[in-house]
């Protein structure tokens, strides 16, 4: 065929080779005519791409290419692979069509090509028709094209499909099982997703990436790393996704032993420089209070994105460091980083934290003035935290009224939190009324404003809350605190004495609190919102799940080592002043995350600066 080409004069060879439209591609065929060439010299390909998409161009190429020994499919193909990759993929589906009115006959590529562009589009009529020729056609054996047709369903949210083509499939690998897990999860069936882990014949590391990635995903991280231990044991080596994963379990349990482990594993095997790496860990040694480590993680890093520099504001934000926070976010701006929305939540936190109300003004200005951030639900929640905790609680009322957007239960929340800091009664029962519709059944709301009424001695009116929420069906969430010692998890529930070593708690905090009496601790009974006599309260605060999670630690962890307890909800008064008098007791650090943010209790003080 060369040597024929090159027999033509130069402009019949151009006009031969490099056509780009129908009427080109019309000049080269009647001049190969006119020379008696053969039609061979004109690219297939060529011919289907000039005229794939006019109807009447295209019967012409269909004539043409009937010349030619290669089957017609085999050409078509290779340009519906290029239009279903492109950003206009509806036209490999119109090419498809013309295909079948012209009896073009499929082949198992063509399906494979078209389904991708119906994939992209999720456009679930059209590929079901590809499914009915796949079926049609006798393509059920081919393995690639069973996982996309998988997929495909998967994306376009037809689970209940998707699971009969899986079982309905001649043959099954791990992509197959992984795609069905991944929709699984992704339609938030979690339990459906680890039904399908759980029966398949064998797992890659994408498959145990993928449901550690769910467990954390869907609250469960205590399962995340118990099926990482398992996917240890059994020697399936991890990839820098798995340690992402992993990273962000221990994260949400405070693992610190193991997201440790995990770090030194991940230098070992090269992923020490990888930026999703690196931004996880300093999330995770954020999250269990080792704010140092997150510092040196941050300062190693050579190239940081502003996930990092967001990472890092933020963990100084939670820690108390807001200063520190501020002079972060300098540098950043210096090197001409530019931040996001998440860069100033951490920043309003900061500035809630420490009371900086005037910068906390500033940034949230600066925001759509000179970055074009546009505020979210979150920004304007943290400006009520700010403001409320502030003690400015009317301007934090007015600002609920004059946001753009609809407040949320967070927005109002931060407004009651104030309130029950600075004994507003009549903004709490607004901000109380206003969560009663918003989120009906958080106990958490109800139980302020049964404290707020306590505390003011309003008797009546805190018991008709706890009425409120018993005719509703709320239920106190109890407090539950966690501490991990070798390893393990050892939980802890208020008032819990089922703890194998509940005689050895007890009495290392008798022993406790005759040291503290010494250093003039009085029990703060304010906190415990039940019309009892004083002993009974005393006893109601002795039995605070972190309290308990502290005298196991003390127990348990050698002298002089950090302890590290996480609680699900906020600490109270009296706990967190015990913990102040303990830490300089013990001389040890204590480490608490709640569900507001760190307190590192050391030297008979607090990071924490507005308890």
């Amino acid at each position: 065929m060369s040597s024929s080409l090159h027999s033509l004069p130069w402009s019949a060879q151009t006009l031969v080779s490099n056509f780009n439209s129908p009427l080109e591609l019309k000049q080269a065929h009647a001049h190969l005519i006119k020379t008696n060439t053969p039609l061979s010299l004109i690219p297939p390909s060529r011919i289907a791409s000039v005229c794939a998409l006019s109807h009447l161009d295209f019967s012409y190429a269909h004539r043409l290419l009937a010349h030619f020994h290669q089957r017609q499919i085999v050409v078509w193909n290779s340009c519906l692979k290029t239009l279903a990759e492109s950003d206009s993929p509806f036209d490999a589906i119109l090419l498809f069509r013309r295909l079948r009115e012209f009896d073009v006959v499929p082949d198992s590529f063509t399906c494979a090509f078209v389904l991708k562009a119906c994939t992209a589009l999720l456009d679930d009529k059209n590929g079901k028709i590809i499914h009915g020729v796949v079926e049609k056609f006798g393509f059920q054996w081919n393995m690639v094209l069973q996982n996309m047709i998988l997929n495909f369903y998967g994306l376009c949210g037809e689970m209940s499909t998707a699971r009969l083509v899986f079982d309905k499939m001649p043959q099954r690998d791990v992509v197959s099982w992984n795609v069905m897990i991944t929709h699984l999860v992704k339609s938030g069936d979690f339990e459906g997703a680890y039904g399908f882990f759980s029966r398949m014949p064998e797992r890659n590391v994408r498959s145990w990436t993928m449901m550690i990635s769910a467990c954390v995903h869907c609250g469960k991280p205590k399962e995340g790393v118990q099926l990482f231990m398992e996917m240890e044991k059994i020697g399936v080596q991890v990839n820098e996704v798995t340690v992402v994963a992993v990273l962000s379990a221990c994260a949400d349990l405070g693992a610190l032993e193991l997201g440790m482990r995990i770090h030194e594993y991940s230098k070992r095997s090269g992923f020490g420089g990888n930026v999703r790496v690196l931004n996880t860990l300093i999330d995770m040694y954020v999250k269990c209070g080792c704010l140092e480590e997150a510092r040196r993680v941050f300062e190693e890093m050579e190239e940081r994105t502003i996930v990092s520099w967001s990472a890092m504001i933020q963990g100084l934000a939670i820690h108390g460091h807001a200063q520190e926070a501020l002079r972060v976010f300098s540098m950043m701006i210096e090197m001409g980083v530019m931040p996001n929305g998440v860069t100033f939540i951490g920043l309003l936190h900061a500035c809630s934290h420490m009371g900086l109300v005037n910068e906390g003004r500033r940034f949230f200005s600066c925001m759509t003035r000179d970055y074009e951030i546009i505020p979210e639900i979150e920004h304007y929640g943290c400006m009520v935290d700010l403001y409320s905790r502030a003690g400015l609680l009317q301007e934090a009322h007015e600002f609920i009224m004059n946001m753009p957007i609809k407040p949320n239960g967070v927005v109002w929340g931060a407004l009651l939190g104030g309130c029950k800091v600075h004994k507003n009664i009549e903004l709490a029962e607004e901000a109380t009324r206003h969560l009663a519709q918003l989120d009906p059944l958080n106990d958490g709301y109800y139980i302020v404003l049964s404290n707020i009424y306590a505390e003011a001695e309003r008797w009546e009116d805190a018991s008709r809350v706890r009425k409120l929420m018993k005719n509703r069906g709320v239920k106190k969430k109890p407090g539950c605190s966690s501490i991990m010692v070798d390893g393990v998890i050892h939980e802890f529930v208020a008032g819990d004495d089922s703890h194998s070593q509940a005689n050895e708690i007890s009495d290392m905090w008798e022993k406790l609190l005759d040291y503290m009496k010494l250093r003039g601790y009085k029990p703060d009974t304010s906190v415990v919102l039940l019309d009892v006599e004083e002993k009974e309260k005393e006893k109601f605060l002795y039995g605070h799940s972190e309290k308990l999670a502290l005298c196991f630690g003390l127990i348990n962890t050698p002298p002089g080592s950090v302890i590290r307890i996480m609680k699900n909800l906020r600490v109270c008064e009296d706990c967190h002043a015990a913990f102040k008098l303990i830490s300089a007791i013990v001389n040890r650090e204590i480490v608490v995350r709640d569900r507001n943010r760190f307190h590192c209790f050391k030297d008979g003080a607090c990071s924490c600066q507005d308890y």
